[in-house]
């Protein structure tokens, strides 16, 4: 039997091609009119996972994250 991955990670998660794994701070998806400008730019889209919760994430993802 083949080994699912967890269908909710892999639309929050975005896997790169050096095998490291980045994520979307929330806060930033809608209602962006009433947040100050300060409060948006705190929020990147690129961030990478700490390894506190990369070894949760591996095991979520078997065989995509180095």
């Amino acid at each position: 039997m083949k080994i699912k991955t967890h269908s909710g990670l892999k639309k929050r998660v975005k896997i790169r091609k050096s095998g490291t794994a980045t994520v979307q701070k929330s806060c930033k998806n809608h209602l962006l009119s009433d947040k100050s400008k300060r409060q948006k730019k705190s929020c990147p889209s690129g961030m990478k996972i700490d390894p506190t919760r990369m070894q949760s994430v591996k095991r979520l993802m078997p065989g995509k994250i180095k």
